[in-house]
C-alpha cells in the first residue's frame, strides 16, 4: 500500500522527447533501486487549455513543447526522504543531477511537490 507520492507537471520540448526519454528510464530504475515503490513519466495526450487554468498553463506551455506528468510512490514520506537522498548520491544519476547539468526542459517551470496518499481503491 503506498502512503506518499511526489508529483511532477513539467514542460518538454517535443525535440527533447527522446533524451527525456533516456534519462528518465534510468532514473525510474535508480528510484525503485533505492526502494520506490513505482515510477511513471506520462506525455499529455488528452490536454488542452483550459479559461481559468490547465496543465498547459500551469507550465507556460510554449509552442513545440509537451505537457509531462509525472509521479513516483512512496510507502511513506520518511521513507520518500530516505530514498530521495540516497538518489541524490547516486552515481548513476551524477552527471543528470548537478547543479549545472543541461536539463532537455526548463526546470524554472516544473511544478512539483509531495502528497500523502488519501484514497486508494
Amino acid at each position: 500500500m503506498a502512503g506518499y507520492v511526489d508529483g511532477f507537471v513539467l514542460p518538454i520540448p517535443k525535440k527533447n522527447a527522446a533524451q527525456f526519454r533516456r534519462i528518465a528510464s534510468l532514473a525510474g530504475k535508480v528510484w525503485r533501486d533505492h526502494g520506490a515503490l513505482a515510477y511513471f513519466e506520462c506525455v499529455a495526450d488528452d490536454v488542452k487549455p483550459g479559461k481559468t487554468t490547465s496543465f498547459p498553463q500551469a507550465v507556460n506551455l510554449k509552442k513545440g513543447e509537451a505537457v509531462w506528468f509525472s509521479w513516483t510512490v512512496f510507502k511513506s514520506r520518511a521513507q520518500r526522504d530516505r530514498v530521495n537522498a540516497a538518489v541524490m548520491k547516486d552515481p548513476h544519476l551524477a552527471k543528470m543531477m548537478g547543479p549545472n547539468a543541461p536539463q532537455p526542459f526548463d526546470a524554472k517551470r516544473m511544478i512539483y511537490g509531495g502528497f500523502k496518499v488519501s484514497v486508494e481503491a
